[in-house]
């Protein structure tokens, strides 16, 4: 299972609860050694060698999910293909499709997700959650910037809307008004509706 959405929305947390109720493994589609470039290659990197970086990232967390598919336990992933796809478009003003075709001959390769939950909310819900993530700790510059940059917050929501609409997996989510546990609720019905 996929974790998609803006920053803030609450894909980590999701994550932690599904994993608990489903005895699952949680990994981010840039997990160590990759989250440890992150800043950097945002800092120093041109877009395409960033692109160059979230493949491997995502190369990385597919063997990930096969290694732990192979031993018998469900994965739920924090942002995968999508998140690539809809970040680095709007990150750097390239159309979706490029990026998507960048991707294009390394798709064999990714595990295939049975699930891809895809959350949105209003901005107004979004600057809450924003609020209370930088209450936890300092916000990334991802985070900060999601908000403060002129039309990013436009971009992303409507790459990722996009990527909902295109993918056989997907289930979008509106949280406007739900609980994190109201939430994993939603997608454990839709869960065992497709597994029946």
């Amino acid at each position: 299972m996929v974790l998609e959405g803006v920053s803030g929305i609450g894909k980590t947390t999701l994550a932690r609860l599904l994993a608990a109720r489903l005895d699952a493994e949680t990994l981010h589609t840039l997990c160590p050694p990759h989250s440890e470039w992150t800043a950097a290659s945002s800092a120093q990197l041109r877009p395409l060698p960033q692109f160059g970086l979230y493949l491997s990232g995502l190369l990385h967390a597919s063997d990930r999910i096969r290694h732990s598919l192979a031993a018998g336990r469900p994965v739920i992933a924090d942002r995968y293909v999508s998140s690539v796809i809809a970040c680095h478009s709007a990150v750097h003003r390239v159309p979706a499709d490029t990026v998507a075709d960048l991707l294009g001959p390394f798709r064999p390769y990714l595990a295939v997700p049975d699930l891809t939950v895809y959350l949105s909310c209003s901005k107004n819900t979004l600057r809450e959650r924003m609020a209370a993530k930088r209450d936890q700790g300092p916000l990334s510059a991802d985070d900060k910037e999601l908000l403060a940059v002129p039309g990013r917050l436009r971009r992303l929501l409507d790459n990722f809307a996009a990527q909902a609409a295109a993918d056989p997996t997907a289930l979008r989510i509106n949280t406007d008004g739900m609980s994190a546990a109201a939430v994993a609720d939603a997608v454990l019905a839709r869960t065992e509706v497709r597994c029946a």
